[in-house]
């Protein structure tokens, strides 16, 4: 199969894409360009891997080189068009600019932005320093902010659609994840807000709000609540899955899924909502 159009003319210096070889890739966003910020592992990876297998060329994007090197190694075995990976620090406007740029260079588009990086930090609130408060918001809400008014025009251009991962934190406060649900809550606004310019522009807006989810953040949050408590890591764990009252913890592949629904024309009608994927762990009405 020949790439997309688009891609012809930006054969320079880009990998010949293979074929749709695997019987687990489709077409479904096959011509579509889709940049996840904090992809290299997680549910941003899982994201990323599932619009590669839907036949889209993904941007990864993170901090780390190298795991975002096995990242993209790992989608371009699926027989997926060749990801391409960007390592920046995305707390920086630099980082989110030279995300830009490289898109803006290789493909002169973007229909789909998924903003995924973040990792704020639990703990307990008298001793928990300004510096993880400055990196919270640089990360995760910043980077949205910035990533999302960077590549506005071609998102405007494309009518493509923007997908805020944000957390069960932004409905549910927690005493020993202040920074965390204080940054998703701004994320959740922005979120609701930008979906008016959206719905003039014809740019859908979405977030979804991901309970605990099996990853090795969540596993490093654990470790966070038990030092603020004085409880072990596994102790910590049974109590937030008690108190959640879930069967189970997520798996990153359930909030991916949905990030395909709400990038699809199916959901053109869905502008400006925020979805749970916490097998109903959220106490309130919303």
């Amino acid at each position: 199969m020949e790439p997309p159009d688009f891609l012809e003319t930006m054969r320079a210096g880009i990998q010949t894409l293979p074929s749709f070889g695997d019987k687990h890739v489709t077409k479904q966003f096959e011509r579509k360009v889709v940049v996840v910020s904090g992809s290299s592992r997680g549910i941003g990876h899982a994201i990323a891997q599932a619009f590669a297998g839907a036949g889209a060329q993904t941007v990864l994007v993170a901090s780390s080189a190298s795991n975002l090197a096995e990242a993209v190694r790992r989608i371009a075995q699926s027989g997926a068009w060749e990801p391409i990976g960007i390592a920046t620090d995305l707390r920086s406007p630099a980082g989110c600019e030279t995300v830009y740029e490289v898109v803006t260079e290789r493909f002169g588009r973007c229909d789909v932005l998924v903003n995924s990086a973040g990792a704020t930090r639990a703990g307990a609130f008298l001793t928990q320093p300004d510096e993880e408060w400055q990196d919270g918001f640089a990360l995760k809400f910043y980077s949205c902010v910035r990533l999302c008014r960077l590549f506005w025009p071609m998102l405007r251009s494309a009518q493509g659609v923007v997908i805020n991962i944000i957390g069960g934190a932004a409905r549910t406060p927690d005493a020993e994840f202040l920074v965390g649900g204080s940054v998703n809550a701004a994320m959740a606004n922005f979120t609701k807000g930008l979906s008016g310019l959206g719905k003039r522009d014809g740019v859908n807006v979405n977030s979804i709000l991901p309970g605990l989810t099996q990853t090795e953040r969540v596993q490093t949050l654990f470790e966070q609540r038990a030092a603020a408590t004085g409880i072990t890591p596994d102790q910590a764990r049974l109590n937030q899955i008690e108190k959640e009252g879930i069967r189970r913890l997520g798996k990153p592949e359930d909030v991916a899924e949905l990030a395909l629904f709400l990038a699809d024309d199916r959901a053109r009608h869905i502008q400006g909502t925020a979805i749970a994927v916490d097998g109903g762990a959220t106490p309130g009405l919303y």
